[in-house]
């Protein structure tokens, strides 16, 4: 049987991430940092996304069990970030394409995997998921093959990154998601109406839209959950703001 989720806003994120808030979704708590970078905590595991961000968003954060890279982009795989995080226990979680980039001392700390790939690493089940621009081209922002999106299995709560990619039917097709972060900005992945008829696809049961900055500015979130909520009021969307002050 599924774990019982509930949200829970808190304010004591202090402890951990002096910048951040948390919302706590049953045994899971989420810790938005800034863009395409996040971080999860479970059962004491902690789970960095993405980390490409400012030293004083990173430095601070203990290290984590198991670091996630989606793609090659800048703002998802930055080596200058990673100098700022503490890696003393992290296992890399990475696509081939990452893995040939990274210096020798982090790739000792991979483990790679491809589209359709699945590992278990510290108790946590993790799948490679597609991610890629529609229609497929080889010239496209994000082809496929080449990035991962990620679900990772928690307990018995199952969580989907999408990394950068369009409303593609890997997406559409998944089943069981409590919980999915999916983005939306222009014209790298896909507009908010794309996501909202992908999000009601698969039908998480909760979903927060990240990744939301594009060459114009950012997607209107509001939006999106409007879109999705109209046609399923049973999806819980939750609004937050990934880019915070600089602190």
């Amino acid at each position: 049987m599924k774990t019982y989720i509930f949200f829970l806003y808190s304010c004591f994120t202090i402890l951990l991430f002096p910048v951040h808030a948390q919302d706590k979704i049953g045994e899971i708590s989420v810790h938005p940092i800034e863009h395409a970078t996040f971080m999860l905590t479970w059962k004491n595991k902690l789970l960095l996304f993405d980390p490409s961000t400012d030293k004083e968003r990173l430095n601070k954060l203990k290290s984590p069990d198991i670091i996630f890279i989606t793609d090659i982009h800048g703002d998802h795989f930055n080596i200058s970030s990673l100098k700022n995080v503490d890696i003393s226990k992290s296992t890399f979680i990475v696509p081939p394409v990452v893995a040939e980039q990274l210096p020798d001392d982090l790739r000792q700390k991979a483990h790679i995997l491809k589209n359709g790939e699945s590992a278990n690493i510290a108790g946590v089940k993790i799948e490679a998921i597609p991610m890629y621009n529609l229609p497929e081209s080889a010239d496209a922002y994000h082809t496929k093959g080449r990035g991962n999106g990620y679900v990772v299995s928690l307990g018995g709560q199952r969580v989907y990154v999408s990394g950068d990619t369009e409303d593609i039917p890997e997406m559409r097709t998944l089943k069981d998601i409590d919980l999915a972060f999916i983005c939306m900005n222009l014209p790298y992945t896909m507009t908010i109406k794309q996501a909202a008829e992908a999000t009601l696809a698969f039908k998480p049961r909760i979903v927060y839209p990240y990744h939301y900055r594009g060459q114009h500015g950012k997607s209107d979130i509001a939006s999106y959950k409007q879109l999705v909520n109209e046609k399923d009021s049973s999806i819980q969307v939750i609004i937050r703001d990934w880019y915070p002050s600089k602190p």
